[in-house]
């Protein structure tokens, strides 16, 4: 089961960051996400979610690969791949996978104007090694929103607190 993490930053270029340290955490094998998702609320009232992958994009260029070789075997691989990428699109529209959008969206209501969040949805993490790796770098993130128990959250709000002390 993934654990949901909402993390509020002072504007989106800090999140922005702070998400691709996360990203290369992950690669490191430190961190596996389901999803990570930057809120901004905007100056305008407006709130724009900032996703890591697309959904219609991705299904197109999907069900073009699959409905082109389908489409080999028939002798008319365009016509698959026109029919594909249009059923991978639609398909990758439909489906939301990761945080709810709807949640996201009501939650950066909440933010101040030119504010950010990040959402991630953390399937595991080497929680001591993750903190340690993100406190040199300063982010100065506030915990918004997790779906840990609260012994579970105040230990990772410490465990932040102590990183950001030795790394400070």
């Amino acid at each position: 089961m993934s654990d949901l993490v909402a993390i509020g930053y002072r504007d989106v270029a800090t999140a922005d960051m702070a998400r691709d340290r996360i990203l290369g955490l992950q690669r490191e094998g430190l961190i596996s996400l389901s999803d990570a998702v930057i809120v901004e609320a905007r100056h305008d009232g407006s709130i724009k979610l900032h996703q890591l992958r697309g959904g219609p994009g991705r299904g197109a260029a999907g069900g073009a690969m699959w409905g082109g070789l389908i489409g080999l075997l028939f002798f008319a691989p365009l016509f698959g791949m026109a029919v594909g990428a249009a059923g991978g699109a639609l398909t990758g529209k439909l489906a939301d996978t990761g945080v709810d959008d709807a949640f996201m969206r009501d939650v950066g209501a909440r933010l101040q104007p030119g504010s950010a969040a990040l959402f991630l949805l953390v399937d595991q993490m080497t929680e001591d090694k993750v903190l340690a790796a993100m406190a040199p770098y300063h982010f100065e993130g506030t915990l918004l929103r997790t779906s840990l128990s609260a012994e579970a959250e105040q230990h990772l709000l410490d465990a932040a607190a102590a990183a950001r002390a030795a790394a400070g």
